[in-house]
Order: C-alpha cells, then sequence, then structure tokens
C-alpha cells in the first residue's frame, strides 16, 4: 500500500513537474534585453520610437543628432535645463549610457506626421516669420536659423537639432524659455544670446511658420555645417563647436 502511494505521489510530481517546464517554454520572457525595453520610461511621454508625444509638449527624439540628444540630457542632469521628472529619471544613469540612450534614439529614422499648426495669424506676420528663419535680421545683428540648423532646417551632425516637424505649443514653450533664462546651454549660450533679442511677436511669428513647414523627402541632419560664412565670436555656440569660427568644422 505504501509503496503505491509512494509511486502515485512521485507519478504526480513528476506530471507536475513537466507541465511547469512546458508553460516556461510556452512563455516569452516579459521583457527583451534592449534599448528598446529599456527607454520605455521616455517613450511612455515621447511617444512610440519617440515619434513625440500626443500633447504638443514632449518632443520627438527618432532621426535627432545623436550629440543634441546627449547634450540635453546632460543639460538636465546639469541644472540647464528644468523638469522633475526628466531630472529624477536620468540622475542615476552615467555619461555613458545617456550617450547610448542618445545613439539609439538617433539612429530612429521614421516618418514624421504632416505639420498641424492651425493658430491664427496673418500672412503678413508669417512672412516675418520666414524672413527671420532664412535671411535673419540685419539691423539687429540676428542670423538666420538655416545658419546654424542647416538650408534644409532639419539639423546638422553632430549637435544642432532640426526645427521642423515640432508641435506649435513646443516651438512657443522652447522659444519662451530661452528668453526667460528657463532653458540653458553649455557656455558660450548661443541660443540664449540670440533669442533674448527678438521681440516675442517676433519668436511667434517664427514658430508659426516653422510649425506650418511640411518635411523634405530626406528628413535626416546634414552631414556638415551649413556652407555660409562662420557665425562671428560673438555668437559662438558651446553646445555646437563646429559651428564656431574656431573650429576646425568652420568653413571660410
Amino acid at each position: 500500500m505504501k509503496s503505491s502511494v509512494a509511486c502515485a505521489r512521485l507519478l504526480v510530481g513528476t506530471l507536475l513537474g513537466v507541465l511547469a517546464l512546458s508553460a516556461a517554454a510556452q512563455t516569452p520572457a516579459r521583457f527583451a534585453d534592449n534599448m528598446a525595453e529599456r527607454t520605455r520610461a521616455c517613450t511612455a511621454c515621447h511617444g512610440e520610437q519617440g515619434r513625440a508625444g500626443p500633447d504638443g509638449y514632449y518632443p520627438r527624439l527618432a532621426g535627432k543628432p545623436a550629440g543634441y540628444l546627449h547634450n540635453q540630457l546632460r543639460n538636465f542632469a546639469q541644472g540647464r535645463r528644468h523638469y522633475d521628472l526628466m531630472t529624477r529619471l536620468i540622475d542615476p544613469l552615467s555619461d555613458d549610457y545617456l550617450g547610448e540612450m542618445a545613439r539609439y534614439f538617433a539612429d530612429l529614422q521614421l516618418p514624421y506626421p504632416s505639420p498641424t499648426a492651425a493658430n491664427t495669424i496673418s500672412a503678413e506676420r508669417l512672412a516675418r516669420g520666414q524672413q527671420l528663419v532664412t535671411q535673419g535680421d540685419a539691423s539687429r545683428g540676428l542670423p538666420a536659423c538655416i545658419q546654424c540648423h542647416g538650408a534644409r532646417l532639419t539639423g546638422v551632425q553632430p549637435n544642432v537639432p532640426g526645427l521642423l516637424g515640432l508641435p506649435l505649443d513646443y516651438l512657443n514653450a522652447q522659444l519662451g524659455a530661452w528668453q526667460t533664462g528657463q532653458r540653458k546651454a553649455h557656455a558660450p549660450d548661443c541660443m540664449a544670446q540670440v533669442i533674448q533679442r527678438v521681440p516675442v511677436d517676433d519668436l511667434i511669428a517664427v514658430s508659426s511658420w516653422l510649425a506650418r513647414q511640411p518635411l523634405p523627402a530626406d528628413t535626416r541632419p546634414a552631414a556638415l555645417a551649413p556652407q555660409t560664412p562662420p557665425l562671428p565670436e560673438a555668437w559662438r555656440c558651446g553646445s555646437a563647436p563646429e559651428l564656431n569660427p574656431t573650429s576646425a568644422g568652420a568653413k571660410p
């Protein structure tokens, strides 16, 4: 009798073990060991694959220059940009890991949505925005946006972001942050110096024009700095040394 009970228990235990192993083999791992999984905290706000959040305030990450993305993560970590959630998310991470994250998003070449800006603005103000973007304002000594951000406004490798494909609300928020000193970059901070010379109405004209522009077929950042005269010494960019007149990459 005891022998039969023992055999029965052994048989049940063996069957349970086989079932457990079979279930484990059929259940996929919950998380893959790759950067797409590790950056889910990023894409929860910035949209699937970093395509941009739905509310207009969380910008696109996919396809931006890796150096620019890395600089922005450093700016949050080092207090030049202020958003508590971002700071807390990246505070435990090493600079090397921040660079790895930046390269991951930079390598994602995904299609952009069509522009959706629908704010009411006159044709005259839009023309003023286009002028500032493409020609600058000599009377204020302001360079054109294309002089740094590229002729196609898709950015320049490795550190200059594109200006197209960004929601109007995000553009307004960032230009306002530059103007009020809430957003900063590595010194010398050329963006702060430029934006603080631009009247608010002109900033709105710039953001409104940019947010209405379709992207070119090739949305990748330009490989080289624009073929224009180098920026004056007063507009040196600590975050983009390739644009500086004294850098090796500057064009004569």
